[in-house]
């Protein structure tokens, strides 16, 4: 379920555009304040950031820099702002898309959507804190890299790209070799996911399934 954060301090918007975007499948926390939404994106991963611009304590400007420089997270202005200035900078500091009010929820449910096809092909995988880059295989948890050795990426991804399923262990030892080309033992699997745990954290714990295998769950 792809995550959104909307920092808006109109009550109405967030009430009528958080209840259309989880009936249209999408998981949605609400921040209303910028202080709150900085902190807020710094404890959390995201898919998606929409972000009004005149905030009560700040700019959405200012929060749409922190996005950028620190995540690779797309980011919609909604805003009332509609000066061709406004919009400029908007583009200019990353912003993905740029919507004015009022707006038409479809519209924007829409351009929502479109942004979520142009990123399938980053290879970004993400859940509760952990984000792995598929690209670059660089992994973060709670926003801090994180080294992994090259046989407990190669787990951790095949772990990751198949939240909330069980992965036996058969499957997991198929999918592994070391770096000598040799087949990896059933009591090394063992050691491996042990040193997994350890580096992803106790809030992010792969479950074991006994008898089967382990599994990852989105919450």
């Amino acid at each position: 379920m792809k995550k959104i954060l909307l920092v808006e301090d109109n009550d109405s918007i967030v009430k009528g555009l958080k209840y259309t975007l989880q009936q249209e499948g999408f998981n949605v926390d609400v921040s209303k304040y910028a202080n709150e939404a900085k902190a807020v994106i710094n404890r959390n991963n995201f898919d998606l950031v929409i972000l009004d611009i005149a905030l009560p304590d700040g700019s959405g400007y200012d929060i749409c820099k922190l996005i950028k420089s620190t995540k690779k997270i797309p980011v919609i202005f909604l805003t009332a702002k509609d000066e061709e200035n406004d919009i400029v900078q908007g583009f200019d500091l990353g912003a993905d898309d740029y919507v004015v009010k009022p707006f038409k929820i479809r519209e924007l449910i829409s351009r929502i959507n479109r942004i979520f096809r142009q990123n399938e092909n980053n290879n970004i995988i993400t859940c509760q804190d952990i984000k792995i880059d598929l690209d670059s295989a660089k992994v973060w948890v709670n926003n801090k890299e994180v080294l992994f050795s090259a046989l407990e990426y190669k787990l951790l991804v095949v772990l990751f790209s198949n939240i909330d399923k069980v992965i036996t262990r058969e499957k997991l030892l198929d999918k592994i070799w070391d770096e000598a080309g040799n087949f990896v033992n059933d009591n090394t699997l063992t050691v491996y996911i042990k040193r997994i745990r350890e580096k992803i954290g106790s809030d992010n714990s792969i479950t074991t399934v006994k008898g089967i295998g382990y599994r990852v769950d989105s919450k």
